[in-house]
């Protein structure tokens, strides 16, 4: 039983780790806005049957 606590710590903190991180990065970064240009061909953007 020993081995199996620590293995649901071990677990469990590698866990609050990875949550904490995407929090993190989630949360305090700031993505920068910027103008996207996407230039379509004209022949996609007639109907195809």
């Amino acid at each position: 039983m020993p081995s199996l606590f620590r293995f649901l710590i071990v677990a469990g903190l590698l866990g609050g780790i990875g949550y904490g991180a995407l929090y993190a990065l989630a949360n305090f970064t700031n993505p920068s806005p910027r103008e996207i240009t996407v230039i379509i061909p004209p022949n996609q953007l007639t109907k195809h049957r």
